[in-house]
């Protein structure tokens, strides 16, 4: 079956405890907490065991082994004879193989996008090659941990009363990793590790960057800036430890490079700029029963708006996009594109294969409790951030992304990794949903976060951007909730911060995916 219902126009009716996603459906979701005994008037059910907030209730009879269906889509199958009322989980909604059809291509329609007069701007600062940042930072990047102490403390001097004289300039942030030694001399890890760094160097946030090294690591800088084309001038900068006297010279050797190149940075200045140069990294971590229905339906939304005005998002997290597969190939823009995602599912099927990790079936005890069964129903919430247009490319890891549209980059499932090789790919947004409330937060891309529910929002104002939770209550549509993400984001990309942008939160987020480290 096809992931084909929407929730556009539900739930109608705020008073019923269930919210029915599709009338195929045999299971409801509770809106609320709903005790043993209650019954359900709209579903004719009467529930046998408390049913958790975000959890499920089984409708009608479901035999052993038949499909459990949520959003007309299997989401696993029933572990026992399943009688109406009867609490839906982990216990009674097994996983187990099905065929799928790929449908490569076949549902793939281009996206009508708006006229380039009538598309939407917001405030960023043009870059010499074309592109557009939402931030202005000097980034100091390491190419081995043995060099984080010289970025650390050359970003802890450049405080807000150092920088108070270049007003345009956003922070001068380290980003520091564990890699670049003790690691294969060549292959796919290190060309990942390369491949990150020089996409945060060359970022349309980033006025300009100092490259730290030891001297004498695996991940040589000479050989790093060879292989990424990668050019020491004005605003680049390179430090080697070994060659400039070590620690102490190294991090005067740091500030100074950047003390020079203050004053060009600071002369960047935001000017209108159209929507299709704002490119969007989507994530959900924390996930629960409601991700599926309000948060991640209503970014869809604002994807769908955003791909009209021009702009980019991109979908990954990989292993939580397995069990719905099929409903994202169907949408590619072509055959090998959708064949290409389908080797990227099977790459992560082999990696994985005999581990205990979640494509095998078991999700977070947080999306466990949060009312997730397992992996496909995890999926198909986590598949509709990316809304209902078609799919134009696939990228690997921190690869630069050059389509517009929505694309799918492959990274793992934890989001500090996978944001960090979307914002290595060129995104200049992150837009992060979370219903367990995931604290989260990036560099030099700011990150907003959209909670699923209102109760877990109002405690967590703090952190949360946007309130999806309406949905829910069913006083919002998810229509008007895209349409409020859409503005905020051109708001962030303006300059506004985000929650976690305010606080601070993001240097020790970035994390690029430490694949093969070895001794």
């Amino acid at each position: 079956m096809t992931d084909a219902a929407t929730l556009d126009a539900a739930p109608t009716r705020p008073n019923d405890p269930v919210i029915r996603l599709d009338p195929a459906d045999n299971v409801v979701v509770a809106r609320e907490e709903i005790p043993a005994g209650t019954l359900i008037g709209s579903e004719g059910v009467t529930t046998l065991a408390d049913i958790p907030f975000g959890h499920k209730i089984a409708t009608r009879p479901i035999k052993k082994g038949e499909a459990v269906l949520k959003y007309a889509t299997i989401i696993g199958f029933a572990g026992d004879d399943i009688a109406p009322g009867t609490y839906m989980h982990t216990h009674n909604v097994l996983m187990d193989g099905f065929e799928k059809d790929y449908r490569h291509g076949l549902d793939y329609k281009p996206t009508e996008k708006l006229p380039e007069a009538e598309r939407a701007t917001f405030m960023g600062y043009k870059r010499p090659d074309g592109r557009v940042g939402t931030r202005n930072y000097i980034g100091l990047f390491i190419t081995v941990n043995c060099s984080a102490t010289v970025a650390r403390k050359i970003g802890a001097y450049f405080d807000a009363d150092r920088l108070e004289d270049f007003p345009n300039v956003d922070g001068v942030i380290p980003f520091i990793h564990e890699q670049g030694c003790g690691m294969e001399l060549t292959g796919e890890p290190m060309d990942l590790l390369r491949r990150t760094l020089a996409g945060y160097i060359r970022h349309p946030n980033m006025a300009g960057a100092v490259v730290l090294s030891l001297g004498c690591e695996r991940n040589n800088l000479p050989k790093f800036f060879e292989e990424q084309s990668l050019a020491a001038g004005k605003m680049l900068h390179t430090v080697t430890m070994q060659e400039v006297g070590g620690t102490a010279a190294a991090i005067e050797a740091g500030k100074k490079a950047v003390r020079d190149m203050l004053p060009e940075a600071n002369k960047a200045t935001r000017e209108p700029c159209s929507a299709e140069h704002i490119s969007i990294g989507l994530q959900c971590g924390g996930s629960d029963g409601f991700s599926g229905l309000s948060a991640n339906p209503a970014l869809g939304k604002a994807v769908d708006i955003l791909v009209r005005h021009g702009g980019t998002a991109m979908l990954s997290e990989t292993p939580e996009l397995y069990g719905v597969e099929h409903t994202l190939t169907a949408r590619a823009r072509t055959a090998e594109v959708g064949k290409k995602f389908i080797e990227r599912i099977d790459w992560w099927l082999d990696h994985t294969r005999g581990r205990d990790t979640q494509i095998n079936g078991v999700v977070s005890p947080g999306n466990q409790a949060g009312g997730i069964a397992n992996i496909i129903e995890k999926a198909l919430g986590g598949s509709k951030k990316g809304g209902s247009t078609g799919i134009e490319a696939v990228y690997k890891y921190a690869e630069p992304v050059e389509t517009h549209g929505l694309v799918i980059m492959d990274t793992p499932g934890f989001d500090p990794v996978s944001a960090t090789g979307q914002i290595a790919g060129g995104a200049n947004l992150v837009c992060f949903t979370t219903g367990r409330g995931s604290c989260f937060g990036s560099y030099p891309s700011p990150t907003i976060k959209l909670a699923t529910n209102t109760p877990m929002y109002n405690r967590m104002t703090g952190d949360m951007d946007i309130n999806c939770g309406p949905v829910i209550d069913g006083t919002r549509t998810l229509d008007e909730m895209g349409e409020e993400i859409f503005t905020k984001i051109l708001a962030v990309a303006s300059g506004e911060k985000s929650k976690s942008e305010a606080m601070g939160v993001g240097e020790e987020e970035f994390a690029p995916w430490p694949i093969g480290v070895t001794g």
